[in-house]
């Protein structure tokens, strides 16, 4: 069984992160959905919230399954989950060059591969800083979230 897991911190998981998962889920037997929580970080939405949004859209979707990365190095957690590799969307040339170092350790601390997929260019401007940043400002960010996360910011 090939595996594979797709980190982030998903705050909010927007439409952008689904079709790379979706991608992903059509490449792999299993896709672990890690859902980070960085105790320096503000999340707008909890660790558990985070996890039900994503959990309801990707109900439909075989073999993907939603966990909590917890503490510790993802590269850890891949290797202790059996996952072959790593996914990653990326948008432009930054994410590639943020992206990069850190797969080039993954793959030395776990031999775990990172896979990146380049973002549908529908999505290629959507962040979750962004959407919130645009939900803040009572801006129309509907087309770009999936429905759970409307829901959850009240906008239907």
């Amino acid at each position: 069984m090939q595996r594979a897991v797709c980190p982030g911190s998903f705050d909010p998981v927007h439409n952008g992160h689904i079709e790379i998962i979706i991608r992903a889920a059509s490449l792999f037997d299993e896709v672990i959905v890690a859902v980070s929580n960085n105790p320096a970080k503000n999340y707008r939405f909890s660790l558990q919230e985070r996890m039900d949004m994503i959990s309801e859209t990707l109900k439909s979707i075989q073999g993907v399954i939603v966990m909590p990365l917890g503490t510790g190095l993802i590269a850890d957690f891949a290797r202790e989950q059996g996952a072959q590799a790593m996914v990653k969307g990326i948008r432009n040339s930054t994410d590639l060059n943020y992206e990069m170092p850190m797969a080039t350790f993954n793959r030395h601390l776990s031999s775990v591969e990172t896979v990146f997929l380049p973002a549908d260019s529908r999505y290629q401007h959507v962040s979750s800083t962004l959407v919130k940043e645009i939900v803040g400002f009572k801006g129309d960010i509907t087309d770009f979230i999936p429905y759970a996360v409307a829901q959850r910011f009240g906008l239907r």
